[in-house]
């Protein structure tokens, strides 16, 4: 895939991995559109990366109905959805509920699901497309206290097999990326970004993953990536 004129809808793209990848794809010479639910986050990060911003929340389904009308309106087609918006949740089982996994599945998996949903709509009609899901390696082996954001990466990750099956005979690439431990603001309750140690990963790294497996010629693509620091600990 060719990044320069390529139009990307990018969710979650007020912080942390999403605002990396939108970062570095429009500095490829890619059309980027990024979602937010916070108003004031989403137009700062547009404004300071070049993108166009949607006010939007991937749980809400009249907010994706927007959130592509104003892409299309803007650039008039789409080639690629990186499906980011991403909630966490550390609660050992004795003292998970109900709202807990409806909360944490409402993004990470209905809220990608449907988005997807609606771009393999577009992507079929044109007869080429690519999905990025960025997963976790939580979605690869469960953690003391993960038990709600792990089902929901592991969802996530069986879904993408699912329609890397349905869709490869429509020239749609479906990836998934799983970073390791990355320091954003998932998981604070105020929105802010943790700084990064020597010895974890950045938001870069992750970026730079998507940005790779998508200029993969369109003849080929790499179905799961996974990301780890190297020395952790």
């Amino acid at each position: 895939m060719k990044l320069e004129n390529a139009k990307i809808l990018v969710t979650g793209g007020s912080l942390g991995i999403g605002k990396a990848i939108a970062r570095l794809l429009v500095d490829s010479g890619a059309e980027v559109g990024i979602t937010g639910r916070d108003r004031g986050r989403i137009e700062t990060a547009a404004a300071d990366i070049g993108a166009f911003p949607i006010t939007a929340d991937v749980s809400s389904t009249e907010d994706i109905r927007r959130t592509y009308e104003a892409f299309l309106d803007r650039f008039g087609g789409l080639d690629c959805l990186v499906n980011n918006a991403g909630i966490a949740m550390g609660r050992r089982i004795d003292e998970v509920t109900l709202q807990d996994f409806e909360d944490v599945f409402r993004v990470n998996v209905y809220g990608a699901a449907l988005m997807a949903a609606e771009a393999v709509k577009i992507f079929k009609a044109q007869k080429h497309g690519n999905i990025v899901n960025i997963g976790s390696t939580s979605a690869l082996k469960g953690d003391e206290g993960a038990t709600i954001y792990s089902a929901s990466k592991f969802a996530l990750r069986g879904m993408t097999e699912c329609w890397r099956a349905e869709l490869r005979k429509h020239n749609i690439r479906v990836f998934l990326i799983n970073p390791s431990e990355v320091a954003t603001a998932i998981g604070s309750r105020d929105r802010t970004e943790r700084r990064a140690p020597p010895n974890k990963l950045s938001a870069l790294e992750i970026a730079y993953a998507v940005k790779s497996v998508l200029e993969m010629d369109d003849r080929g693509f790499i179905p799961e990536l996974s990301v780890w620091a190297t020395n952790p600990w």
